[in-house]
């Protein structure tokens, strides 16, 4: 120990210098790639063995002095290539649990039972659509119908108005006619009774005894009503028995018994008789003379149902 210090006092020290300085490098090395592995680690789960060394300092004083440091600082260590982790490894599905057969069953008659109740509801509401649709084409058709009815009710109605109209303007016609020939008629007679009547005049001028004066004048004879009557009766044609009924008319008749007109005086309430007796009277013309042969040339009748029977 001596020697050492007295041949280099300041030997010792630089040597102690060094190796420290070594040993902090070394250090902060070892605390670099701690950091690295730290980090390399924390993102790779494989476990990764590391080695570490220990340094003893006091056997580093007693080791022979290192060489002198390089004052060329040290390459830094490059950095490791950090792998990607590995894909995670594929977990299986656990297989699934058996069902029970019961259940199962009781399931599927569920499904069969909501799957019957829907078919159900759709035959219900396709029914019910049928249905609308056959009501809607129902009352169409009617309406259609209705239409039609009306539509030939209203052209039945007009044919029948204008046949009414027809009828009613051809009864007129006949009933203007009928009026004509029955003034033609009279008017006829009427100049057939006025030539009688000359030529009767006439004939009584010349020395008769006066049958044209008796022919137009007098009271009537009760035989000669009876006798008109009782022809009249003959002729009648009535079915109703009904004793109240009665009724009027006055007779024109020429000299030769011939009717030229009737007129009635007096009714009888019922149409069909009063129409039975003018019947009658027509038929009955030329109508019975007196005793002496002569006629009235109007003649007022009653006839009354219960004489007529």
């Amino acid at each position: 120990m001596k020697s050492a210090t007295a041949g280099g006092p300041y030997k010792v020290p630089r040597q102690r210098n060094g190796v420290r300085a070594g040993s902090l490098a070394v250090a902060v090395h070892a605390v670099l790639l701690l950091f690295l592995w730290v980090g390399v680690s924390w993102q790779n789960n494989d476990p990764v063995e590391v080695q570490a060394e220990i340094w003893d300092m006091k056997v580093q004083d007693a080791a022979p002095p290192a060489p002198p440091a390089d004052p060329t600082p040290e390459p830094e260590p490059e950095p490791e290539v950090v792998k990607p982790p590995p894909p995670a490894p594929k977990v299986e599905a656990p297989p699934e649990p058996k069902e029970d057969p019961e259940i199962a069953l009781q399931r599927i008659k569920k499904k069969k039972l909501e799957e019957e109740r829907l078919e159900k509801l759709e035959q219900a509401r396709l029914k019910k659509e049928a249905d609308e649709k056959e009501k809607l084409l129902a009352k169409q058709k009617a309406e259609q119908k209705a239409k039609a009815d009306k539509e030939k009710a209203d052209q039945q109605e007009k044919e029948e108005k204008a046949k009414a109209l027809a009828a009613e303007k051809e009864k007129k016609k006949a009933a203007a006619e009928k009026l004509a020939k029955e003034k033609a008629d009279k008017a006829a007679k009427d100049k057939a009774f006025a030539a009688e009547m000359s030529r009767i005049t006439g004939a009584a001028a010349k020395g008769t005894t006066g049958t044209a004066a008796q022919s137009t004048g007098g009271r009537t004879d009760g035989g000669y009503a009876a006798a008109i009557k009782a022809k009249i009766k003959s002729n009648l044609v009535y079915g109703a028995d009904d004793d109240s009924l009665s009724a009027s008319y006055v007779i024109t008749q020429l000299p030769t018994g011939e009717i030229i007109g009737m007129r009635k005086t007096k009714s009888s309430g019922s149409t069909a008789y009063d129409n039975a007796i003018e019947n009658a009277i027509t038929k009955s013309s030329p109508l019975p003379k007196k005793k002496d042969g002569t006629v009235e040339r109007e003649i007022t009748l009653d006839f009354k149902l219960k004489e007529m029977h």
